[in-house]
């Protein structure tokens, strides 16, 4: 196993990096960020998305999308997420999910939207990317349905859910995402969810522009940050730096296995 940063969930659409992406790019790069992959939040800025990928070795994407924005995703089917995600860069499909939150769009289309995810992640067999937030029960139920179908390889993305969701979703083979979230000073519940975890089960993100961490909180988030995050988990672990970082770096290739590994 080598030591290496990784950032398994990145943004690098967002708007936020309108008018300095290829530097938020260099400065991970400067910070020893060997891979990303930026996702996808609605199938009309997946053009956006792959291109930024295709214009970088070091970059991955997926192609989906975000639960909020599944009302405007009505006609979305597995074969359309099939289709683009037969690209070589496409390593993931979503984000996808629930989100009793915000409820931006009613829970039926949520639903609905989901289950062509999970679909499509099955046919291709690259990795579902889950966003969950306030729908645990449902969502363990809908996703021992849809393991059920099939070998379905699971990622739960920047994870602020319960415990009980947690322990569902491993035993069926589901990896956890932590971000920067878990350096903020309430969020004791996602500290004891990341010590309970199993620790082949673990990777680590940045959600970036998004969930800045501690010590950087009121800038804007970049995957550089993904190093104070990284940190903040193997302290909690009890890991050691160089150790701790090649774990996570094998539970990252083993969760997006078409990720091309730095030589």
């Amino acid at each position: 196993m080598k030591s290496m940063l990784i950032d398994s969930h990145v943004n690098l659409h967002h708007q936020a990096y309108a008018d300095d992406r290829e530097a938020v790019i260099a400065r991970a790069r400067e910070a020893g960020v060997a891979r990303m992959i930026t996702i996808c939040d609605k199938i009309e800025n997946f053009p956006q998305v792959l291109a930024i990928a295709e214009a970088h070795a070091d970059i991955y994407a997926s192609v989906g999308a975000h639960p909020h924005y599944a009302k405007d995703h009505p006609y979305l089917t597995a074969e359309t997420l099939i289709e683009h995600g037969r690209h070589p860069k496409i390593v993931g499909i979503g984000e996808t999910g629930l989100d009793q939150h915000y409820k931006f769009s009613p829970f039926e289309d949520q639903v609905q939207v989901f289950c062509a995810h999970a679909a499509a992640a099955r046919a291709l067999g690259k990795t579902l990317i889950i966003h969950t937030r306030e729908a645990d029960e449902a969502m363990g139920d809908l996703l021992e349905e849809e393991a059920g179908k099939g070998a379905l390889r699971i990622l739960m993305h920047c994870y602020t859910s319960g415990p009980e969701l947690a322990r569902r979703a491993i035993k069926l083979g589901a990896y956890i995402s932590f971000s920067g979230i878990m350096t903020f000073k309430n969020a004791n519940e996602v500290r004891a969810i990341a010590l309970e975890t199993p620790l082949d089960r673990i990777i680590v993100e940045t959600d970036c522009p998004y969930l800045t961490p501690v010590p950087h909180r009121g800038q804007r988030c970049e995957p550089h940050h993904v190093a104070d995050v990284q940190a903040a988990l193997l302290k909690l672990r009890g890991l050691e730096a160089e150790e701790g970082s090649a774990l996570l770096a094998e539970n990252f290739f083993r969760v997006f296995p078409d990720v091309v590994r730095p030589t």
